[in-house]
């Protein structure tokens, strides 16, 4: 693990494999620690020939926190966008985005395969709408542009993101950390309790910035509609989705890949809002092969 400056704060990222390899840039969602890229997953595309970077999000895990905002207030941020106005949001979804960018700087990388998951799908995006000198190419997973006319998170999906305990209790939050990851995970490929309840109780123990992922929400939420900027991405794109998602439903993966001119659509049958061990061998082959591309 480094600690490093980029874009003017403390960035937590790991390196794996050759730095003279090709890289790949993996940016996590919201809320989530770079521990949620699965390391099965960074060490099949190590195995591939690249050089894997993960790190955690400003506002989440080791990175740099920006408790002194407080916490957003999410009626009043929707009725300034409702109302045309600048919402008051302690930072942007394109300031996470040249986070991404500080990173690469910090570590003397040029360019790089970027590929995010979920909020890092959104980042991924924006990197490569407002750096596309630094994108080899771009792969969303799990994401989607911003159009609110898309078909919305189920309810017991939404309530993951809005009925967060307000207990401290270690044994309270791992519950329902597990139940959370039961409800968005993949229906097909169902996590092994032992495996899962030892990973949430790790990245609880490793971090917990409950308001920083609401920080981060407010980010995306002020984000707006992509679909615009995306027309204008050039890298060679590759967007995966599960067809069981209920968090964010397969419409959102389908609008991506309509938004970038010559994406590919890779949908995965009984996959929900996460990476299953079972998947990671499909998923980076299908990383290496958009890497080809690039």
């Amino acid at each position: 693990m480094t600690a490093i400056t980029a874009n003017g704060i403390t960035i937590e990222a790991e390196t794996y494999g050759n730095k003279a390899d090709p890289a790949i840039l993996l940016v996590m969602g919201l809320g989530a620690q770079l521990t949620l890229w699965p390391i099965e997953l960074v060490d099949a595309l190590v195995a591939r020939g690249f050089f894997v970077i993960r790190y955690d999000n400003r506002d989440v895990g080791l990175s740099q926190k920006f408790d002194d905002a407080g916490v957003p207030d999410m009626m009043a941020i929707m009725g300034a966008l409702m109302g045309g106005q600048t919402p008051n949001i302690a930072y942007s979804l394109d300031d996470m985005a040249a986070d991404g960018v500080g990173v690469l700087d910090a570590l003397g990388v040029d360019k790089t395969h970027i590929v995010g998951a979920s909020m890092g799908g959104m980042i991924a995006q924006l990197i490569a709408i407002h750096h596309p000198e630094r994108v080899r190419t771009l792969t969303s997973i799990m994401s989607t542009t911003g159009n609110r006319d898309l078909p919305p998170a189920k309810p017991e999906a939404m309530a993951v993101l809005t009925s967060r305990p307000t207990s401290a209790d270690a044994d309270t939050l791992v519950a329902f950390g597990v139940n959370a990851a039961r409800i968005i995970g993949s229906p097909g490929y169902p996590a092994q309790e032992e495996r899962l309840r030892s990973r949430v109780r790790a990245d609880l123990e490793r971090s917990f910035s409950p308001f920083g992922t609401m920080r981060q929400m407010a980010a995306v939420v002020a984000n707006g509609d992509r679909r615009a900027r995306l027309a204008a991405v050039t890298a060679p794109t590759l967007v995966v989705h599960g067809e069981a998602d209920p968090l964010v439903p397969l419409e959102g993966g389908q609008d991506t890949a309509a938004a970038i001119k010559g994406a590919e659509l890779l949908t995965i049958p009984g996959m929900g809002h996460d990476l299953p061990l079972e998947l990671v061998e499909t998923i980076a082959s299908a990383v290496a092969r958009t890497a080809a591309r690039g």
